[in-house]
């Protein structure tokens, strides 16, 4: 660099001092700017950053919510099973009771009293 810009910069440019304060000022201005800016960007990052977080631990409740409904539906269908076997088996042994107490009024000679019936009625 040559002597005369040095020395321009350095007495505050061909305008003087009050050049170089508006410079100053400019700059000053500039920078708040910048800094401003740069806050409102780390600002933004810091959401999006919690916004991922948050969208991430919301798929991980879905994901485990999805596997509970798997788990609540295998136990479901295993529980219509088993209760579809506990009600074949309930007419099985109704069948079953109804041809013992057939058989049963069959040896007796007479029709067999209904439990909880204690035959008063019928006597005279």
């Amino acid at each position: 660099m040559n002597n005369r810009s040095q020395g321009s910069w350095s007495q505050g440019g061909p305008g003087g001092d009050d050049a170089g304060a508006a410079a100053s000022a400019d700059i000053e201005r500039a920078t708040r700017r910048l800094v401003a800016a740069l806050d409102a960007l780390e600002s933004a990052v810091e959401r999006r950053r919690d916004a991922d977080r948050d969208e991430d631990e919301l798929a991980s409740r879905i994901q485990a919510l999805g596997a509970d409904r798997s788990r609540l539906a295998d136990e479901l269908d295993a529980t219509l099973v088993r209760s579809r076997k506990l009600e074949r088996a309930n007419r099985d042994i109704a069948t079953r009771l109804d041809a013992a107490i057939a058989t049963i009024e069959e040896v007796v000679g007479e029709p067999a009293v209904a439990v909880g019936d204690t035959g008063a009625e019928e006597q005279p």
